[in-house]
C-alpha cells in the first residue's frame, strides 16, 4: 500500500466589499472596458479596514473543515500560504490556530507570493508522507489591498483579497493514478527574474510593507512559458499529459495568461475553472478559492484529475497533479 495526501474538504472566504472595475474611473485614467481587455477582471473584494489575512484565512478554515465534516481537534497542523501577513512575525498560521481554539499540533506559513500554495501543498503532502501529520489545513489567504500603489494603473486594478482552504488527509492508496489524492508535484524557482514583480519593502530594507511593482509584459511571456513546462513535468512525472486532466485549476492572474497556457497544453478552455473575473489576482488564494468554487458549483467531482499550475515573484512556480 502507498500512502496518500486526499482533500476530503475545501472552502474559502471573500470579503464583503466588492470592487467593480468601474470604482477605479473615478481616480485613474483606466475604464472597464481597458481592465477587461487586459486582464478578464470584472471585479474584486477588498478586505475591511479592520480585516486581516488571518480573518480571511480563519474563514476559509471553517469553511473547509465544515465541507469535511471535521473539527479543529482533528487537525494536526496548519500551513498558510501568504505574502501579506499581520505582522512580520509570529505566523499567520499560529493565529489561525489560536481563533480556531487549536492548541496542539503545529503551524508555519510558506511564502512564495503568488506561488505559494502549490509550495504549501507540496509541503504539506511531503510532511503526510512521512509521517508527520494524519489532517492538515492548508490555507491561502491575502490582504494584497495594502500593498497597492493607488497611482499605478498597470497594477493596482489587478489584486483582490480572500481565502481559500483545503483539508488533506492521510489515506492508503494501491500506489497507481487511479489513487485519490497527490500524485504528483513539481516545484521551480530563479531568482534572476526578481525584478519582474516584487514589493519595493520590507524589514531589513525599508523597514516599512512597501508597493508592489511589476513588469507587466515580461512577465507575461515568462508566465505562459515556465506555466506550461512545470504543468508539463508533473504530468509526465506519473505518465500523464494534458488530454488526461478532467480540470485545470490555475493561479487567477491574467485570463490571457490562463488562455495561453492552457493552449499550448492543448486543454479546451470548457476544463479549465476561471474565477479571475469575480476575485481579480488574490495571489496565494487564487487556486484554493477556485478549487472550492469549482466544487460548490458542481464542476469538479470525486475522481476527478485536477492539476494545479501557479507562478509569482520570486520568480517562484510549480504544479500539483491529484485525483479529487
Amino acid at each position: 500500500m502507498t500512502l496518500r495526501a486526499v482533500v476530503e474538504g475545501v472552502g474559502h472566504y471573500l470579503p464583503d466589499r466588492v470592487v467593480p472595475n468601474s470604482e477605479f474611473e473615478k481616480s485613474l485614467d483606466t475604464s472597464d472596458e481597458w481592465i477587461r481587455t487586459r486582464s478578464g477582471i470584472e471585479r474584486r473584494h477588498f478586505a475591511a479596514d479592520d480585516e486581516t489575512t488571518s480573518d480571511l484565512a480563519v474563514h476559509a478554515a471553517r469553511a473547509a473543515l465544515e465541507n469535511a465534516g471535521l473539527n479543529i481537534d482533528d487537525i494536526d497542523g496548519i500551513l498558510v500560504a501568504t505574502s501579506t501577513p499581520d505582522l512580520t512575525f509570529p505566523s499567520v498560521a499560529t493565529m489561525v490556530q489560536r481563533d480556531l481554539g487549536m492548541t496542539r499540533g503545529f503551524g508555519f506559513d510558506v511564502q512564495a507570493v503568488c506561488a505559494g500554495f502549490i509550495y504549501a501543498l507540496t509541503n504539506a503532502n511531503a510532511l503526510i508522507l512521512a509521517g508527520q501529520a494524519k489532517r492538515l489545513l492548508v490555507i491561502g489567504a491575502e490582504t494584497f489591498s495594502r500593498i497597492m500603489d493607488w497611482t499605478d494603473r498597470s497594477t493596482c486594478v489587478l489584486f483582490g483579497d480572500g481565502a481559500g482552504a483545503v483539508v488533506l488527509c492521510a489515506q492508503e492508496g494501491d500506489g497507481t493514478n487511479a489513487d485519490r489524492g497527490i500524485l504528483s508535484a513539481d516545484l521551480n524557482s530563479d531568482g534572476r527574474y526578481r525584478e519582474m514583480l516584487y514589493v519595493d519593502g520590507g524589514v531589513s530594507t525599508s523597514g516599512s510593507a512597501g508597493k508592489l511593482r511589476m513588469q507587466g509584459n515580461p512577465l507575461f511571456r515568462q508566465a505562459v512559458e515556465k506555466l506550461t513546462s512545470t504543468a508539463d513535468t508533473a504530468l509526465e512525472k506519473i505518465g500523464m499529459q494534458g488530454s488526461d486532466v478532467d480540470w485545470i485549476v490555475p493561479h487567477q492572474a491574467n485570463i490571457r495568461i490562463i488562455q495561453g497556457t492552457a493552449k499550448k497544453m492543448g486543454v479546451p478552455m470548457d476544463r479549465v475553472i476561471v474565477t479571475v473575473q469575480d476575485h481579480g489576482n488574490t495571489s496565494a488564494a487564487s487556486i484554493p478559492l477556485a478549487l472550492s468554487v469549482g466544487v460548490s458549483e458542481g464542476r469538479i467531482k470525486p475522481g476527478d484529475i485536477v492539476l494545479s499550475e501557479a507562478i509569482g515573484g520570486g520568480l517562484a512556480w510549480g504544479a500539483v497533479v491529484l485525483r479529487w
